[in-house]
């Protein structure tokens, strides 16, 4: 597959650039900095009494290209609303201090969820969150598996790149023995994220995989519906969704494709935030197996029965090989960006 082999073919760029990672992320940015053939730049982050905090660069950037790796999930040391803060004043510092173009890498952008109103009165998160991104100078801003594409490019002025973690999932499964396929969309609304996957797997395999999807509706917290449509009898069902929160799409979606006969059944979600409620539904018996990436650490993840069946998969390869195209100026549209 195309996009297996660029991903493994990166390397040193060619250009000079600068690359940092926020605290809260410096393990994935190191990942990327050595698969780069590169280092991250040195930067301080300072917490005050108060509660306030600052970042600054420790190195010249004026007339650099930047990138920034920050992922924007809570933690028990910091909330998405620390970390969001901390990024967009790190990008406004290195702006300040004359960097030619800054790329936030982002591989959760938190609020992506909130892009419109359900209620009367209602905030469109993304979009404010968009407005503060460009109000400090972003240029570019790159995430993983965003929850609505159409909305966060529409959100954003500045330069979008909405990457699908379907080449992660393509290239953790190609090797395994899975039998019969089917990709299950947990909802209508992620059919299209269904689709590509399903594309780009059966291109990989070289083999022909049905698609299925199930009925899901929200309304005050309320998950309602049970149609099931699609062929899984005797197939592996592999449930493709953005993320796993409380997990109850994903044990709803499960249950109704094993209701329709699927033999055995694999959800694949970008981001594994696990919330409370999210041990009961990963132990499922419905669910024989959660792959995540590594865009949120697995920082709630149970040791146990739960742990025993999340397999985290390296968000590293697509996130470095994005930054190299994106520096070098070279078109990215194999790597399934949306």
């Amino acid at each position: 597959m195309e996009q297996t082999q660029t991903q493994e073919a990166s390397g040193t760029c060619a250009k000079p650039f600068k690359l940092f990672a926020l605290e809260a992320s410096k393990e994935l940015g190191a990942s990327i900095a050595a698969r780069l053939g590169a280092r991250l730049a040195a930067h301080e982050e300072r917490d005050f009494e108060d509660g306030e905090h600052k970042a600054r660069p420790l190195e010249p950037v004026a007339g650099a290209d930047v990138y920034v790796i920050h992922s924007l999930h809570g933690d028990p040391g910091q909330s998405p609303n620390d970390k969001l803060c901390r990024l967009l004043f790190f990008i406004g510092a290195l702006k300040d201090a004359g960097a030619n173009r800054v790329t936030g890498v982002v591989p959760y952008l938190c609020y992506a969820r909130k892009d419109r109103r359900t209620k009367s009165f209602d905030p469109v998160a993304t979009r404010y969150v968009a407005s503060m991104f460009e109000a400090v100078g972003t240029d570019a801003i790159v995430t993983l598996e965003v929850h609505n594409p159409a909305a966060f490019e529409n959100a954003f002025r500045c330069r979008t790149i909405a990457l699908t973690a379907a080449p992660i999932f393509v290239n953790h499964l190609k090797p395994l023995t899975l039998g019969d396929l089917c990709v299950v969309s947990p909802d209508t609304g992620g059919a299209k994220r269904a689709e590509l996957f399903r594309e780009a797997l059966e291109d990989a395999l070289q083999c022909s995989i049905a698609s299925a999807f199930a009925e899901k509706h929200r309304s005050a917290g309320v998950v309602s519906g049970d149609l099931f449509v699609g062929d899984v009898k005797g197939r592996t069902a592999l449930i493709i969704d953005d993320l796993i929160s409380s997990g109850t799409t994903l044990v709803r979606a499960a249950q109704a494709a094993q209701r329709a006969g699927a033999r055995r059944v694999l959800a694949l979600v970008a981001h594994g935030l696990f919330m409370e409620g999210s041990e009961e539904a990963v132990t499922h018996e419905a669910i024989d197996g959660v792959i995540v990436t590594d865009s949120v650490p697995p920082l709630r993840v149970k040791h146990g029965p739960m742990a025993n069946k999340i397999t985290t998969v390296s968000s590293e390869p697509l996130l470095a090989e994005t930054i190299r195209r994106l520096h070098e100026d070279k078109p990215y549209s194999d790597l399934l960006v949306f």
